[in-house]
């Protein structure tokens, strides 16, 4: 088991509120965010955004997956694929 690099950590933190995260990933991101303060501090910071943006609107915050149109998400998915290919 590899430990995330930050901007792997943050990317799936950021996922993590749009779908649920496979075993490996928590348990990576959990030992990211255990050695590391500033990733602990964004995922807080998260968690509190997504919570006032919930109290705010007086709803639940739909996620990507329930709002997109299908062309959408198959757009962003091959952004995705394009991008991580690059790098």
């Amino acid at each position: 088991m590899r430990i995330y690099t930050c901007k792997e950590a943050a990317r799936l933190v950021l996922e993590s509120h749009d779908r649920g995260l496979s075993w490996r990933e928590r348990l990576g991101v959990r030992l990211h965010l255990l050695l590391c303060d500033a990733c602990t501090r964004f995922a807080q910071q998260m968690r509190f955004l997504r919570t006032a943006v919930r109290r705010y609107t007086g709803q639940h915050v739909e996620t990507s997956q329930e709002t997109l149109a299908p062309a959408a998400k198959e757009r962003i998915r091959h952004a995705l694929r394009t991008r991580q290919d690059k790098h």
